[in-house]
């Protein structure tokens, strides 16, 4: 294989709250070792990358130790929760900011598309955007002339083109700056998260575009996103971010299970209890996941009725408000949606309750988490529960395990099959 990027012993800190050290003393200290070739001295001190606990120094390590290497057409996969470092990560690749310490080698041309904007001159058109960042990449004006029709193209942006950027959309930018990326040629594309802000039509043809230039062209992408489907759609392989450090690099489905059972399924809600809801507000009281028995589980075969028992309190200004909820697959996928009208259920405000009762023989062995609101439609969200119960279902007894854990989609259907004579 032909290596285009080797990462080694790469780490980056950040002094909390404060640029330079905080005092002078602590600056020339630094500057002192500097000049003697000695080691900086408040890289020995610095804490780790948690962002949901409160440290003890005022230095963070946003990234330490990462080594990997990438191979030419290869789309590697960086995946992780928020504050994970993935940002500060493809930034040092893109050279946006410097490493603390380690060293990058890379080959070829790098473009990034890390924000909405990134590279743009808000003031300058996006005619005029298109050869600024191909001239930053390295390329002629006949190189990026041979260019310029297919990245409008791709953009839909033609009728704006000669508008300054700044008057554009986020959506409308984002698809600018894209093509502009893919279709200058780069060796390696870095995508980050952006093309989340773009429509489903806009990501459907981003993600063909990266799977040509990593399988038609030979290019290598480096794709980060909280979208685990695009991420196992594109990706060849994966690599987990957590507190600034590489815990999985391998399979992207692996990958992808890896992150998802360490951050989101640590435990399975089978019940939940609203305890902050007001005297003068409407919301959901509790929920409770049931079997056959009405008996709390959050594991259910194939084959199971699954209930909920939904507890709500609403006033008399909300009576005409919906209940609904949606269920969501480990890969982020909405599987569906159900709500009702309170006003055809009930006529009166106070404490009401109501039990669901999911499909028999519909949901596919997975990991599903539901969320719940109660809202006026086009007026108000009244309350949103978000992931507030979880449950698995398992394959136990069911001819599931001759798929061999082949994703064959979010349900079994009954199409209601008929034999033609």
């Amino acid at each position: 294989m032909n290596t285009i990027l080797k990462i080694e012993n790469l780490s980056k800190q950040y002094r909390l709250g404060l640029v330079g050290t905080g005092t002078m003393a602590d600056d020339l200290k630094r500057w002192w070792y500097k000049v003697r070739g000695k080691e900086d001295p408040f890289l020995k001190v610095g804490d780790v990358n948690d962002r949901s606990t409160k440290g003890t120094s005022d230095y963070v390590w946003a990234l330490q130790d990462i080594n990997f290497e990438v191979q030419q057409g290869e789309v590697l996969g960086i995946i992780g929760k928020n504050g994970a470092g993935k940002s500060t990560l493809l930034k040092i690749l893109s050279k946006i900011t410097s490493p603390t310490t380690g060293s990058i080698k890379s080959r070829g041309r790098i473009a990034s598309l890390l924000e909405v904007g990134t590279g743009f001159h808000g003031e300058m058109t996006g005619r005029e955007n298109i050869f600024l960042n191909g001239a930053i990449l390295g390329m002629t004006k006949k190189e990026i002339t041979a260019k310029y029709e297919e990245i409008v193209e791709f953009s839909g942006c033609e009728r704006y083109i000669d508008t300054p950027v700044k008057r554009y959309s986020s959506g409308m930018t984002v698809r600018l700056a894209f093509a502009v990326a893919a279709f200058l040629e780069p060796d390696i594309l870095i995508i980050d998260e952006v093309l989340a802000v773009g429509d489903a039509e806009f990501q459907k043809k981003a993600i063909g575009k990266m799977q040509d230039i990593s399988k038609g062209e030979g290019r290598t992408v480096l794709f980060v996103s909280h979208n685990m489907v695009a991420v196992k759609s594109l990706c060849t392989r994966g690599i987990v971010l957590e507190n600034g450090g590489i815990v999985f690099d391998g399979g992207t489905g692996e990958a992808v299970d890896y992150y998802l059972q360490s951050n989101q399924y640590e435990g399975y809600k089978g019940t939940y209890v609203n305890n902050a809801i007001k005297e003068e507000e409407s919301g959901i009281v509790s929920l409770a996941l049931l079997d056959k028995n009405n008996t709390n589980r959050t594991e259910f075969g194939f084959d199971e009725p699954i209930a909920i028992k939904i507890k709500v309190k609403v006033l008399e200004k909300h009576l005409k408000s919906h209940l609904g909820f949606r269920v969501v697959d480990r890969n982020e996928r909405v599987i569906f949606t159900s709500e009702i009208k309170l006003a055809e259920e009930i006529k009166t405000a106070g404490f009401h309750e109501f039990e669901v009762k999911l499909p028999v023989n519909f949901l596919v062995p997975n990991k599903y988490r539901l969320t719940f609101g109660i809202h006026l439609p086009n007026v108000k969200l009244i309350d949103l529960q978000e992931e507030c119960l979880s449950f698995e279902i398992v394959e136990t007894g069911s001819e599931f395990h001759i798929y061999q854990g082949a994703d064959y989609g979010c349900v079994i259907v009954n199409c209601g099959w008929t034999t033609q004579y």
